[in-house]
C-alpha cells in the first residue's frame, strides 16, 4: 500500500473524531482546513509513524499540533475564537423541540466549563472523556506519563465540577 492509500482508510476509519476533537480543541465550528492539514501532515510524516501507538493515538497528536498553531496564528491575528454551538454540534432528531433546547443549553454549558479550564486540563478532558481514550493513548498523544495523564484528569474533572457548577448558577 502507498503512503497516500494508508492514510486514505485512516480518513475514512477517523475523519470524524479528529474533527469533532478540532471542534472542542479550537472552538472552531467548522475545522475542515485544520482536518485536511492534519492528514496532509499525516502523508508527509508516515515514515515517522513507528506503530508504538494507534494510527487514531498518532492522528490525535498531529491534530493536536495543528490546533495549537492554528490557535497562535488567530491570537497573533487578533480573531476571536468564540463559537456558536448550536451550529458547531449536530444535534440529530429528538422528540421534542424543548429537548432540543434542553441538549443545546447543556452542550454549551459543558463546553463553556471546558474551554474555562487551562490548557493541560482541557486537553486531558477531550481525549479521555469526550474522544474516550485510555490513559496510555492519552498519554501518547500528549507526550505525558501514564501517572500524570491519571492526576491532571483527576484534577481536572474536580476543577470543571467546580467551573461548571459556577456556570449553573448564573
Amino acid at each position: 500500500m502507498s503512503r497516500k492509500e494508508i492514510v486514505s482508510d485512516w480518513f475514512y476509519q477517523y475523519n470524524h473524531d479528529v474533527y469533532n476533537f478540532l471542534v472542542y480543541y479550537t472552538g472552531k465550528r467548522d475545522p475542515e482546513d485544520l482536518v485536511q492539514e492534519v492528514f496532509i501532515k499525516a502523508i508527509k510524516g508516515l515514515d515517522k509513524f513507528d506503530g508504538k501507538s494507534s494510527p487514531k493515538t498518532w492522528l490525535f497528536s498531529i491534530a493536536r499540533n495543528v490546533a495549537i498553531d492554528d490557535i497562535r496564528k488567530n491570537k497573533r491575528r487578533g480573531m476571536d475564537q468564540n463559537v456558536d454551538l448550536d451550529e458547531a454540534y449536530n444535534v440529530g432528531h429528538h422528540v421534542t423541540p424543548d429537548s432540543v433546547v434542553q441538549e443545546n443549553e447543556e452542550k454549551q454549558l459543558l463546553y463553556q466549563a471546558i474551554n474555562s479550564l487551562k490548557s493541560n486540563y482541557r486537553e486531558v478532558i477531550i481525549l479521555r472523556a469526550i474522544k474516550e481514550l485510555n490513559v496510555s493513548e492519552t498519554a501518547s498523544v500528549l507526550n505525558w506519563s501514564n501517572q500524570k495523564v491519571r492526576t491532571t484528569y483527576s484534577r481536572a474533572l474536580k476543577a470543571l465540577g467546580e467551573v461548571q457548577g459556577g456556570f449553573q448558577n448564573e
